[in-house]
């Protein structure tokens, strides 16, 4: 890895850390001054992700030995074609949900808002770059300590209600993680992930039986954070009861948990690893089906546009590992390109009922008619466009997903089942979204009268950020080429995971013995 890549890789998971710690000690009561650090550091992240995906594009894995340690014993990055494309999504949509919060004026609803934020940045990133599994169970828990403070960000005793239950929930996940993580340590003494590849397609035959229960608990955690039936229960209360800008930056929480479910799956549990091999898959491509039906149906009974929000979010998870249980390089490219969409999707949705909620005075964001109110027009459009995205008509993003992949799963055993959850689930999401509109705007205009306009902040930067996440659906389905073109690139690149060790352990990795 060259110097100037190095320093970039490090500057992914060093400067949201450094910029929080900042805001924290040294800005706490200075707002306008954590505004600028904050949306700065989002902007640099940005370039800094976008660097990153132009250099992993050509397709070589690299490490980046921290105290330039040698793995397995040392710590490291590992950048390939997916940590890059991970952290531009995140950069991204932190950028859009951070305008969004200035523009607003939410974040003055407490003073840790940015410190918290950044954080969060930190944990994300940390996530996506780090090729050791324990240190992925720390940045977990920093993105999760983070979200605990996030999520109760503005008080309020229904924030309260889930936030509790969200904390006791990933408590509980957190520790299954280290159950799992200690049962795979107790057999193959190493948890840096090139090395338990290596390890783990070389166990005898009597150790197999402990690596496959190690990789089941681990996937339950990974499947807990991805919202997966049955564990999904916590997330429609969690991400309806918190802030807009929070819910809309929590979309890409879940995918955290299918990149993880992704990358050990690949990488350690894949073709080499014996009994262990894709042990996850039999169960998990029946659940992601429950959980597309259950996140539509949901979405279909919801009585508000945040709750509709959120069940979104399991519905398209469900869409999401459908393709990813399947554990093939086929169905994994469409399955990537479906998380770039869905993630800036569920988000647009998040911003855009928030907009409405705060413009329809008593009768906030519940499916009821209600007489006009500010910007009608503006954000009627805009809850077309996120609805068409969430559902997967065309022109956006969601139709050419949804299309690559019924395409991509064909010739797996399963493929009636996909396709039907799919079709089904997407014709229930169209009469939902239908029935939402109707309510909320065309019924509602012929009610006499506006409701009063009381003063708004960012009318149009607030706007204008949630419009970026539905432009950013219009570009994605416009430049499908291209970025198909790299999701099928990063997926032939997992299941091929001897580029991975070889970039970790072989002996041009950096770092010292």
């Amino acid at each position: 890895m060259t110097p100037a890549i190095s320093l970039l890789v490090a500057a992914a998971v060093v400067l949201p850390a450094v910029m929080g710690a900042a805001s924290l000690l040294l800005l706490r009561h200075r707002l306008d001054t954590s505004r600028l650090v904050s949306l700065g550091s989002c902007l640099t992240l940005v370039g800094i992700a976008a660097a990153l995906v132009i250099h992993a594009s050509g397709g070589t894995t690299e490490s980046y030995a921290l105290g330039n340690w040698r793995a397995p014993f040392g710590i490291v990055l590992v950048l390939d074609r997916l940590s890059a494309m991970m952290l531009l999504l995140t950069a991204a949509l932190a950028t859009a949900v951070m305008t969004y919060a200035v523009a607003t004026g939410m974040d003055r609803k407490g003073w840790h808002f940015h410190p918290l934020f950044q954080f969060q940045l930190l944990g994300l990133n940390g996530a996506f770059l780090t090729g050791d599994l324990f240190n992925l169970f720390v940045f977990f828990e920093v993105l999760l300590i983070a979200s605990y403070g996030l999520m109760l960000h503005g008080q309020g005793p229904q924030r309260l209600k889930a936030g509790v239950k969200y904390v006791v929930i990933n408590l509980v996940g957190s520790t299954l993680f280290l159950v799992g993580v200690g049962l795979l340590y107790g057999v193959t003494g190493t948890l840096n992930m090139a090395d338990l590849a290596v390890r783990v397609a070389a166990a005898p035959v009597g150790d197999q039986g402990l690596i496959a229960a190690s990789a089941l608990v681990l996937t339950v955690v990974f499947a807990l954070k991805a919202a997966l039936a049955p564990l999904h229960f916590w997330l429609p209360g969690t991400y309806s009861a918190t802030t807009g800008a929070v819910a809309a930056l929590f979309a890409i929480m879940t995918k955290v948990g299918a990149y993880a479910i992704i990358r050990t799956g690949t990488l350690i549990f894949g073709a080499e690893a014996g009994a262990a091999a894709f042990v996850a898959g039999p169960w998990m491509l029946p659940a992601a089906i429950a959980t597309t039906f259950i996140g539509f149906i949901g979405l279909f009974a919801a009585r508000g546009l945040r709750d509709m929000a959120a069940w979104s979010v399991v519905g398209s998870m469900g869409v999401l590992l459908s393709a990813v249980a399947v554990f093939t390089a086929e169905a994994m490219g469409p399955a990537l390109y479906y998380m770039l969409h869905s993630t800036l999707a569920g988000a647009a949705l998040f911003l855009v009922a928030d907009l409405i909620a705060k413009r329809r005075g008593v009768h906030v964001d519940a499916l009821t008619h209600a007489p006009r109110f500010c910007q009608a027009g503006v954000l009627s459009g805009l809850f077309f466009l996120a609805a068409i995205g969430i559902v997967g008509l065309p022109p956006l993003s969601g139709f050419v997903g949804k299309l690559l992949i019924l395409d991509g799963v064909r010739e797996a055993p399963a493929a009636a089942w996909i396709w039907g959850s799919i079709l089904i689930t997407t014709l229930i999401g169209v009469l939902a979204f239908a029935r939402a509109g109707s309510r909320l705007f065309w019924k509602s205009s012929e009610l006499e009268g506006e409701i009063p306009t009381r003063v708004l902040r960012g009318r149009v930067v607030g706007v204008g950020a949630a419009a970026a996440l539905v432009a950013a659906l219009g570009l994605l389905a416009v430049f499908g080429g291209p970025v198909t073109a790299y999701t099928e690139a990063t997926a032939t690149q997992l299941f091929a995971p001897q580029g991975y060790v070889e970039a970790v352990l072989g002996k041009n990795a950096g770092g010292r013995r």
